[in-house]
């Protein structure tokens, strides 16, 4: 899900197996260096760094190498039609053994890793407006007689910061509406989306508060259509956010405008007599599926996990249910039943297993057990987010979540804690970066718990942002990552409390609760060379004269 709605040394990169397109050559798109204009190679100097959710993805990419598997034709079940294809499997691209880095990348590298974290000031502020937020919204939900429907709702927190790999500021949020299920629900695939769209209905007829929402042109009256919850969802929001008051006073929520693509109703917050965002929050309605009910067909050979975090581990997370949201795929001249589609989403398994993270299930529990997996995520997303504030026309496509599927991958190849010390930081991140280059220069890019979804291919990745994205990722690499080096450091928020009114804070920046500079003092030395100057330009000038 994507808001309102940031990469280093030459490693080597194995020759993709799955993919015989040879690699196109680099070429500056419209004249435009994939170098900042203050970084161009000739000047690049020894210095240091700087949800859309989950991915979408239309028709299968035909030039991707497909391998199937004659015998893996899902049998039929009580919750999804019997298909009659057979199981398609997207071949991952061979992945090299680390590399060494440059004392230059190292350098960056080190120090984009020590402005990573976040000022316990910066956090405290943003979780205590979202979480006022949150409570508030869920009262009004849970208290309104005017929709019945929402109010069995309840939060499921996910995204990146509960998965404590935000960067930089935490000024984004997801939350999930769970919304419960009268009876057991079906699920049809839809066709040319590779499991991740789906349409969906009640198993039998009901006369519980979901009515409003089945689709009346559906063959048998039972299909719960996506949009109408969706724009409910907008509806009970707006209604909320004229009668809540922001805690300070000085600020509001706003409901952003709603997006055709976009599965969230999206809240941000300024000041008061300021239009500039401050803070945002996807308020995303999820319905729940029963929790007797086995995952779809698709995902059931997802999720590999075995060699990193165990079979026992495995078994857990997949009897864990999982949840639609309403949105649609991307593409011209969608059929009726894509229009009210459903997508599946996993976003609560993804932060069990990122909090897990480890193979031994204890790592980064003690400070005698650290491990680097996060920190080269989060350099992945660092690297994500450059390019996409760099080139955000040409790279409207990419988004975080394709660098975490990556970095899943990577994490079920390399699964022992070993492979991850503190002090091998640098190397692991140049395997993620390596990884994560060719995915993108074979244009495969397996979804993690559906195997079969491609999400390099168009139209959710269009060929040509995948070529550019390829050619700046090998530009970045052959310029030590030129993006990581250091940016001006934004201005920081915090919540200040008056001793006159301690019930009402206001949120204003950090460097205006500091004391006044104090004026500059020049030393002995300095103020008798400026008199003896003086002096000297005085006598000189009489002479003259």
């Amino acid at each position: 899900m994507k808001r309102n709605c940031s990469q280093r040394r030459s490693v080597k990169t194995t020759e993709n197996t799955a993919s015989s397109t040879p690699t196109p050559p680099y070429r500056p798109i419209n004249g435009t260096s994939l170098c900042p204009p203050d970084q161009h190679p000739s000047l690049v100097m020894e210095a240091g760094e700087g949800e859309c959710q989950e991915g979408e993805v239309g028709s299968s990419n035909k030039e991707a190498s497909l391998e199937l598997n004659e015998n893996s034709t899902p049998p039929p079940t009580p919750t999804s039609k019997p298909r009659q294809r057979p199981q398609q499997t997207i071949q991952l691209p061979t992945i090299q053994k680390d590399t060494p880095t440059s004392q230059e990348l190292l350098h960056r590298i080190k120090l984009r890793v020590r402005d990573l974290v976040i000022p316990q000031s910066n956090r405290k502020w943003a979780v205590e407006l979202v979480n006022d937020l949150r409570d508030n919204l869920l009262d009004f939900l849970k208290n309104n007689d005017e929709q019945p429907f929402f109010q069995s709702a309840d939060w499921l927190t996910s995204g990146s910061y509960y998965e404590t790999v935000k960067i930089d500021n935490p000024n984004e949020f997801d939350m999930m509406v769970k919304l419960q299920s009268p009876s057991r629900l079906n699920w049809t695939e839809l066709d040319q989306y590779q499991g991740l769209f789906y349409e969906v209905a009640l198993s039998r007829p009901t006369r519980s508060n979901i009515r409003p929402f089945l689709l009346e042109n559906s063959p048998d009256g039972l299909t719960i259509s996506s949009s109408k919850i969706l724009s409910e969802m907008h509806r009970l929001v707006r209604k909320f956010i004229c009668t809540y008051k922001v805690p300070g006073g000085n600020f509001r929520w706003v409901v952003n405008k709603k997006k055709v693509y976009c599965p969230a109703v999206t809240l941000s917050l300024s000041a008061t007599h300021d239009e500039e965002e401050l803070l945002s929050v996807d308020v995303v309605p999820a319905l729940e599926a029963h929790p007797s009910q086995k995952w779809p067909q698709p995902a059931r050979n997802g999720l590999n996990v075995d060699n990193w975090l165990g079979k026992k581990t495995r078994q857990t997370l997949t009897s864990k249910t999982f949840y639609f949201v309403p949105k649609r795929p991307k593409g011209r001249n969608l059929s009726p039943a894509a229009k009210e589609s459903w997508r599946i989403s996993f976003s609560h398994i993804e932060k069990e297993i990122i909090k897990l993270h480890g193979n031994k299930k204890t790592c980064c529990e003690t400070t005698a057990t650290k491990c680097c997996r996060k920190t080269s995520f989060r350099l992945l997303k660092c690297l994500i987010e450059a390019l996409k504030r760099r080139f955000p026309q040409e790279l409207d496509s990419l988004c975080s979540y394709h660098g975490k599927t990556a970095f899943f991958h990577i994490l079920s190849l390399r699964g022992q804690d070993t492979q991850w010390l503190p002090q091998q930081l640098p190397s692991c991140f140049m395997h993620l970066f390596g990884a994560f280059e060719d995915h993108a220069r074979s244009g495969i890019l397996p979804h993690f718990f559906i195997p079969a979804c491609n999400l390099f291919s168009p139209p959710a990745f269009p060929r040509k942002a995948l070529s550019f994205l390829t050619s700046a990722l090998e530009e970045q690499k052959r310029l030590n990552l030129p993006l990581f080096m250091p940016q001006a450091p934004s201005t920081p928020l915090a919540l200040h409390v008056s001793p006159d009114n301690p019930d009402r804070p206001d949120l204003i920046p950090l460097q205006s609760q500091l004391p006044p500079t104090p004026p500059r003092v020049l030393s002995f030395e300095v103020t008798v060379k400026i008199i003896l100057a003086v002096i000297l330009g005085t006598v000189s000038a009489i002479y003259i004269l």
